[in-house]
C-alpha cells in the first residue's frame, strides 16, 4: 500500500510500537498486558496477555480429606479467599448430601455481602479511580481536567462536589477526602465481615454443614449499626461515579469503544435462599433461581439461560496457548452428572492438569492461564465469556432474569431498583441500574457502585431474618454428616471480581480431582486452541486511545483503565513499563489490525 491509498481510508501510515505492562498481579499469578499500538492512528492492533505463575492448587488437592478443601483453596487468593471457602463448602455440601440451617445460611450471606461491600469499595475508590483522578487526567489529558473544572456536577446536592473536577480532586491518592474516607469504610466493612466469618480474609468459621459462628442478638446489631455508618458514603458513590462517568462520555465523544466488547457475560449466583436451597444437583436449577443473584449468561444483550444445570454442563476447559500437556486421553472422573446428562472431558470435573515449563511465545503457548470457555449449542460457538468485573454481569443477568424480588432489591426485567434506608445525613434514596448499551471499560466501572448498594440492601434482609429466627429461638447453625466414600459436587458463587465455581470427586473418602475455577482464568486466559483472544486481550485489542502523550511518555491509561475495569486482583501490584517503548515497523497499510477492531 502507498501513503496516499492510506490517506484515502482516512487511516495515516501505520506507526507500530511495541509497549508492555508486566506484572499486573492477579488471583492466579503475575500477569503481563502485551501491546502493540498504533501512534498514528491511536489505537490498539495487538494485545497478549500472559500469567507467569504456576499455582497448581488442582495438583496437590488431590489425596487430601475433602472436608479441608474450604481450608486449603481459601489460600488460592489473599484477596477473596473467604469466596473461595464459601463456594468449596457449596460444593462439599452437594458432594455430603448435607443442608446446612436457615440461620447459618443467613450468616454466611452475611460475611460475603460485607466482602463485597469492603472489597468492592477499596478496589473502585483507592485503585481504580486513581486512574480517573485530577493528578492523573492532568498527567493524560490537561483538556479534559480543564473542561471538568468548567462542568457543573449534576448529582452535585448528593455527594456534594461542585465540579466533575471536585470529585476528581477527592480521589486524588493519599490526599483526596474520597480517597482517605474510603479507607475508613473499608475497615468498618472488614470488622463486620469478621462478625459472620471470624478472621478476614481467610475465614475460621465457615464449614461444611454450617458455621461455628456464636449467633448472639448483638452479633447481628454490632453488623448493623457498622452497616448504617457506611450507607450514606454508599449512596455519595454511586452519585459520583454516575457524574464522572456521563462527563467522560461527552468530553470524549468515541470513549464508549474503551474496552468495548461484545456482550458475552456470565455470572454464577450469589447469595443463596435458604427456603429454597437443599444443594442437591437434582433440584440445582429450581434453588439457582431462587438466588438473591440470579445466575446467568448473556449473549448479545439477550439471556441464553439462567439454569445452573445448564451452566455447569457447557463448562470447557480449553488449552491452545497454555503451558500444559492435554488431557484429552485420559480416563475420565465423571462421565455422567446425577441427572444422566453426558459430561464433556473438557468439563473441570475431567480435567487433568499436566504443567509443561517452557519459554514464552506469542506464536504458540504464553500463558499458565487456562482457556475457560462456554459452550454454546445452539450456535457451536465457545465463548470467552467475561464477568464484567462481577458486578456488570451480576446486574445484568438479575435484571433480564426479573426474579429478584425483596423488599430492598428488585429486578425489573430492564434494571435493578435497589432501595436504601434514611443514613445520618441522607434521606432513604432509591437507586436504579438500569442496563447498558455496552459491555465496556466505563459500564464495568459504574456497575461496582451500584453492586455496593445491592449488597447493603440485601444485608439489611439477611439482618432482619436473623434476628427473626434468634427472637422464635431457633439457633441451630450446623448439621453434622458423613463423608461418603464416593461422591462428586459442584459449588457455584460469584467471587468478588465474577464467576466462580469448584468442583470436586471424591473416591475412597479423599479427594480424587479437585478443580477452582475463579473469575481471573476466564477474564485473563490466552487464544484458546480456535485462536479466540480472552476477555482481556480482547477489550484491549482494537480500542482507541485518547490518552494525549506521545510514545516517549505514554503512560498507557486507557489501555490501564480497560484491564482494571475487569476488577484484576491485586492490582496494587501493577509495575508499568514506562520506557520510550521499541518502535517495530512504520508500515504505510491502511488495514493494518482491521481484522481486530
Amino acid at each position: 500500500m502507498t501513503t496516499t491509498e492510506a490517506g484515502s481510508t482516512g487511516r495515516k501510515p501505520a506507526q507500530i510500537v511495541d509497549m508492555s505492562w508486566d506484572p499486573i498481579t492477579r488471583i492466579i499469578g503475575n500477569l503481563g498486558i502485551y501491546t502493540k499500538i498504533d501512534f498514528a492512528n491511536r489505537e490498539v492492533v495487538e494485545c497478549h496477555s500472559t500469567s507467569s505463575l504456576f499455582r497448581g492448587y488442582s495438583v496437590f488437592m488431590k489425596g487430601k480429606d475433602p472436608r479441608d478443601a474450604g481450608f486449603i483453596t481459601s489460600r488460592i487468593c489473599g484477596i477473596c479467599g473467604d469466596n473461595h471457602t464459601t463456594c468449596s463448602d457449596y460444593a462439599q455440601q452437594m458432594a455430603y448430601g448435607v443442608k446446612p440451617p436457615r440461620l447459618a445460611e443467613h450468616i454466611v450471606n452475611l460475611g460475603e455481602a460485607a466482602e463485597y461491600m469492603f472489597d468492592h469499595t477499596i478496589f473502585q475508590d483507592n485503585l481504580v479511580f486513581v486512574d480517573f483522578c485530577e493528578a492523573m487526567v492532568k498527567a493524560t489529558n490537561p483538556g479534559v481536567l480543564a473542561r471538568a473544572e468548567r462542568t457543573d456536577a449534576p448529582r452535585g446536592d448528593v455527594h456534594g462536589y461542585r465540579t466533575i473536577a471536585d470529585i476528581m480532586k477527592a480521589f486524588n491518592p493519599f490526599e483526596g477526602e474520597v480517597y482517605k474516607e474510603a479507607l475508613k469504610v473499608s475497615r468498618v466493612t472488614r470488622e463486620m465481615f469478621c462478625l459472620m466469618e471470624g478472621r478476614h480474609v481467610h475465614p475460621s468459621t465457615l464449614y461444611p454443614g454450617g458455621v461455628g459462628t456464636m449467633p448472639q442478638p448483638n452479633t447481628f446489631t454490632d453488623y448493623l449499626s457498622r452497616l448504617m455508618r457506611v450507607i450514606d458514603f454508599v449512596k455519595k458513590a454511586v452519585a459520583m461515579n454516575d457524574d464522572v462517568f456521563d462527563f467522560f462520555y461527552e468530553a470524549l465523544p468515541g470513549y464508549e469503544e474503551v474496552g468495548k466488547r461484545r456482550i458475552m457475560l456470565g455470572c454464577w449466583g450469589a447469595w443463596q435462599n435458604p427456603d429454597v436451597v437443599d444443594y442437591r444437583y437434582e433440584t440445582m436449577n429450581e434453588w439457582g433461581k431462587a438466588m438473591y443473584v440470579t445466575p446467568g449468561i448473556v449473549v448479545d444483550g439477550k439471556l441464553v439461560t439462567n439454569n445452573l444445570v445448564d451452566i455447569n454442563l457447557g463448562l470447557r476447559i480449553m488449552l491452545g496457548s497454555s503451558f500444559y500437556e492435554d488431557w484429552v486421553n485420559e480416563d475420565p472422573f465423571v462421565t455422567h452428572d446425577p441427572l444422566g446428562n453426558p459430561v464433556d472431558m473438557r468439563h473441570p470435573w475431567n480435567q487433568t492438569t499436566l504443567p509443561v515449563p517452557q519459554k514464552r511465545d506469542f506464536g504458540n503457548n504464553y500463558s499458565w492461564v487456562m482457556s475457560p470457555r462456554w459452550y454454546h449449542q445452539q450456535s457451536g460457538e465457545h465463548l470467552a465469556l467475561d464477568t464484567g468485573g462481577g458486578p456488570l454481569a451480576r446486574l445484568w443477568t438479575t435484571a433480564l432474569s426479573g426474579l429478584v424480588d425483596t423488599p430492598y432489591v428488585k429486578a425489573t426485567g430492564s434494571s435493578v431498583r435497589i432501595s436504601l434506608p434514611k443514613g445520618e445525613s441522607l434521606p432513604e434514596t432509591t437507586l436504579e441500574w438500569r442496563i447498558p448499551k455496552w459491555s465496556n471499560t466505563l459500564e464495568r466501572d459504574r456497575a461496582r457502585p451500584y453492586f455496593v448498594a445491592y449488597a447493603a440492601a440485601m444485608a439489611l434482609q439477611f439482618l432482619e431474618e436473623s434476628m427473626g429466627l434468634i427472637r422464635a429461638g431457633d439457633t441451630k447453625v450446623f448439621e453434622p454428616f458423613e463423608v461418603p466414600d464416593e461422591a462428586i459436587g459442584c459449588g457455584f458463587h460469584e467471587a468478588v471480581r465474577g464467576v466462580l465455581s469448584h468442583h470436586l470427586v471424591i473416591k475412597d473418602k479423599k479427594i480424587a480431582n479437585y478443580h477452582p475455577y475463579p473469575p481471573t482464568p476466564w477474564n485473563a486466559s490466552p487464544r484458546d486452541i480456535y485462536g479466540t483472544p480472552g476477555p482481556y486481550e480482547d477489550a484491549v485489542q482494537g480500542q482507541p486511545i485518547f490518552e494525549e502523550n506521545g510514545p516517549d511518555d505514554f503512560k498507557g491509561v486507557d489501555i490501564m483503565r480497560t484491564v482494571r475495569s475487569f476488577d484484576p486482583c491485586l492490582p496494587c501490584g501493577v509495575h508499568m513499563y514506562m520506557g520510550k517503548g521499541k518502535t517495530l515497523t512504520t508500515l504505510h497499510s491502511p488495514t493494518y489490525g482491521a481484522d481486530h477492531g
